[in-house]
């Protein structure tokens, strides 16, 4: 007999057990499920510490069984196909599920294929992320002798878009630490025309770059890694606007082909992995043209089908994909699918586009960037309670919450739907 579910959750990500941890708290009555194959749930907001080897792996990595909320059956499987037509999900081995609302919070993928050589460089050992092994990044920091230390970001979103920044600031400090800084190039190369979109952040991630000495790059789409040859190289995408290829003595040996490809030659490369919505969401009719979850921004209900919500990674939001945005959304999803449950419009349309992204600036210091949809830093004041007046400078009580604070908060508070 095929089964059936009031409410079904695609991925047992944040997302997914926040939102049926919510739900039962609120319902205990409800019929809930998760469709998740993996048995292990990272907290991935480590992993930059992980990456500076200031964090053990271990202390990321729970048992996903562990995190599954009392009375909501898990389905240990991989959702294949949306039939929204029929409110049913269909799965690799447990045949279709139904449901009467459904919830994706299926996360997104990593798709090395979108810079030429990545995946070959990955293989090699040529090149680290914290997104796929932070541990690795922390052998290949310790091996580091000196040179040009490349950080860079993709044209996709990504979640967490601070992370990249994250691991900079760490390594450069620990360049200093190891007395490298002087025969070292650390080098920011980002598509984006700033190095983050709140004011008042920005200023003071400017001043950190400048007393670490790094290389700003703007404009710099990564599109290709010659893992052999060790050289990135780099899509100007403005090039009108930026002039700083070659204006401080080229001491990065920077070279431009044709009009608008730079290479750099590197030492060390981080490099985030350009990121897209899972196949099941790109290539169903419930993406938008970019290929993720097609919800309205303030209810995080489906534009097409009124039964269906999307919050986290996967959804088509234009904020930062974080967990703590994650924080905010399910609290709106929930409040939505309780209310057309007693057949009462789903008007809770308050998610404003939180999001936040604890900035770690060097060993010991952390900004905490807070924003909405407008970019307008929105600073949480309970953070007073920690003697924390001025968020968007660097802390070292900032650092404590980063470190300490918020993996409790997210395991003990978080993952059981405790507000």
């Amino acid at each position: 007999m095929e089964k059936h579910f009031q409410i079904l959750i695609i991925g047992g990500g944040t997302g997914g057990i926040m939102t049926a941890a919510q739900l039962k708290n609120k319902r205990p009555d409800l019929s809930v499920a998760i469709i998740e194959p993996s048995e292990k749930h990272y907290y991935q907001p480590a992993f930059t510490l992980v990456g500076a080897g200031t964090y053990k792996m271990e202390n990321t990595i729970r048992q996903e069984a562990s995190l599954i909320p009392s009375g909501v059956e898990w389905i240990k499987d991989k959702a294949t196909a949306f039939l929204p037509e029929e409110n049913k999900v269909a799965t690799e081995k447990s045949g279709s599920i139904g449901y009467d609302y459904l919830v994706v919070a299926s996360g997104l993928v990593y798709d090395l294929s979108m810079i030429a050589g990545l995946e070959e460089a990955l293989a090699k050992g040529v090149v680290c992320s914290n997104y796929i092994d932070p541990e690795y990044t922390w052998k290949c920091l310790q091996n580091f002798k000196g040179g040009n230390a490349i950080f860079t970001q993709p044209t996709t979103p990504i979640k967490c878009g601070g992370a990249p920044q994250k691991i900079m600031y760490l390594a450069a400090d620990y360049f200093k630490r190891k007395g490298l800084d002087k025969k070292t190039n650390v080098v920011f190369a980002t598509p984006g025309s700033v190095i983050f979109g709140v004011k008042v952040i920005a200023e003071t991630l400017m001043k950190v770059i400048h007393r670490y000495n790094i290389h700003f790059k703007p404009f710099y789409a990564p599109v290709k890694i010659d893992p052999d040859k060790k050289i990135a190289y780099f899509q100007n995408i403005a090039p009108d606007e930026n002039k700083c290829v070659v204006n401080e003595g080229n001491v990065l040996g920077e070279k431009i082909q044709g009009q608008s490809v730079i290479e750099i030659p590197f030492d060390f490369l981080h490099l985030a992995p350009p990121q897209v919505a899972p196949e099941l969401v790109r290539k169903s009719g419930l993406c938008n043209e970019a290929g993720w979850l097609n919800v309205d921004i303030n209810s995080l209900q489906h534009k097409t089908y009124p039964n269906i919500f999307g919050l986290g990674d996967v959804a088509a939001l234009p904020t930062a994909k974080t967990g703590a945005a994650i924080r905010k959304q399910a609290p709106v999803v929930v409040d939505n699918i309780l209310k057309l449950l007693a057949h009462k419009p789903a008007d809770n349309k308050s998610y404003d586009g939180y999001s936040s992204c604890p900035l770690v600036t060097g060993y010991g210091k952390m900004t905490l960037a807070e924003f909405n949809y407008k970019n307008e830093f929105t600073p949480d004041p309970m953070l007073k309670f920690m003697l924390v007046f001025n968020s968007y400078k660097e802390h070292w009580r900032l650092w404590l919450l980063k470190k300490y604070m918020l993996p409790y908060m997210y395991w003990n508070k978080m993952m059981k739907g405790k507000m």
